[in-house]
C-alpha cells in the first residue's frame, strides 16, 4: 500500500473522498504519521516504542477486534432455530452503474432484499409470516472483481401476522428462490427507474450513453427479460454455527496480508483464493484496468 498507493492516485485522481480515506488509513497504520506510545519496563528500565493501529475495518491487521465486538452483539438477537442463507446478486450488466452511485445502488439492493423476504415470507401460499433477517454486503468476489451482493441469514420461520405466535418454515425449504428472483428483480429495477427519472443517477465513462433515455429504457428492458440470481443454502446447526459462518462476511478483507506472495518491482503476487485454487494472479503497478473496491 505505502509502495504503490501513489502511483495508484496518479492514475485515478478521482478516486471517491470515501475510499481514499480508507487507502490513507491503511497506508498510515502503525507509522509515526499516526503518533504512538511509550512503554517503560519498571523493573529493568527497557523501554520500546509502539505506533498505533489505524483501527479501519478494512484493514487486515485491525479487523479482528471490532469484528469480535460485532458479532457478540449480533449473538443477542440469535434465536434456537435452523438459518438458511440466501445471497441476492446483482447482474454483472449493473456493475459500472453501481460503481459510480455506489452509496444509492447499494441502499437499493439492501431495500430490494428485504422487501422481497418480507413480501414473500408474509405471503400465506409461501409461509405466511414476518420474516427477519441479518444482511452483510459484498462488493466483490473470489477473483477480486467488481461483484455486488448480499449475504442474508434469514431464520427458518417468522412471526404470525398478529405476532402471537411462530410460524416455522419447512425443515430444509424457506420458499421459492425462483419467486425471490422474479420479485427482488422487479423490486430493484423499478427502485433503478426511480431514481433514473429523479435525475439522481451519475452517468460517465462506460455508462455514459445511458443518460439518453431511449438507451436507458433499452438496456433497462434487457435487465427485465434476464434471470436474476438468488441462491439458497441449507440451514445452518444452530447459532453457533452461524456465528463461525459470519466471521468470514463481517470486517473482512479482500487482499489480506496472508495472500500476499511477494513484491519484484513493479508486480504484486498473491497466492490463490482457499476456494479457488486454480485462480492465481500477478497484479501490475501500472494498475492498467484495475480499481481498489472498499
Amino acid at each position: 500500500m505505502r509502495q504503490f498507493l501513489p502511483a495508484y492516485l496518479h492514475q485515478y485522481p478521482h478516486t471517491p473522498a470515501g475510499v481514499l480515506r480508507v487507502l490513507n488509513r491503511l497506508a498510515s497504520c502503525r507509522t509515526a504519521a499516526l503518533g504512538g506510545h511509550v512503554l517503560a519496563c519498571t523493573h529493568c528500565g527497557e523501554i520500546t516504542y509502539h505506533y498505533h493501529s489505524c483501527g479501519d475495518r478494512h484493514c487486515p491487521s485491525c479487523g479482528g477486534t471490532k469484528r469480535a465486538s460485532w458479532l457478540e452483539r449480533q449473538r443477542r438477537d440469535l434465536l434456537p432455530v435452523g438459518y438458511f442463507h440466501v445471497v441476492f446478486t446483482l447482474p454483472h450488466e449493473l456493475s459500472a452503474l453501481a460503481l459510480g452511485n455506489r452509496k444509492l445502488l447499494y441502499d437499493r439492493l439492501f431495500a430490494a432484499t428485504s422487501e422481497t423476504l418480507q413480501t414473500i415470507g408474509a405471503d400465506p401460499r409461501h409461509l405466511g409470516a414476518r420474516l427477519g433477517a441479518l444482511m452483510v454486503l459484498h462488493t466483490w468476489g473470489q477473483q477480486l472483481e467488481h461483484h455486488p451482493h448480499i449475504h442474508a441469514v434469514v431464520p427458518g420461520g417468522g412471526l404470525s401476522p398478529d405476532g402471537t405466535k411462530w410460524v416455522a418454515s419447512r425443515a430444509n425449504f424457506l420458499v421459492s428462490v425462483k419467486v425471490l428472483g422474479r420479485l427482488f428483480r422487479g423490486k430493484y429495477l423499478a427502485a433503478l427507474k426511480e431514481l433514473y427519472e429523479a435525475g439522481d443517477l451519475r452517468f460517465a465513462g462506460s455508462t455514459a450513453a445511458l443518460a439518453e433515455k431511449p438507451a436507458f429504457e433499452a438496456w433497462l428492458s434487457g435487465l427485465y427479460a434476464k434471470d436474476w440470481v438468488v441462491y439458497a443454502k441449507k440451514p445452518f446447526a444452530g447459532p453457533d454455527v452461524l456465528l463461525k459462518y459470519l466471521t468470514r462476511y463481517t470486517h473482512r478483507v479482500a487482499l489480506s496480508n496472508g495472500r500476499l506472495k511477494k513484491v519484484e518491482g513493479d508486480r504484486i503476487t498473491y497466492v490463490p483464493h482457499p476456494k479457488n485454487p486454480g485462480f492465481y494472479a500477478v497484479f501490475a503497478a501500472s494498475f492498467h484496468n484495475r480499481q481498489i473496491y472498499c
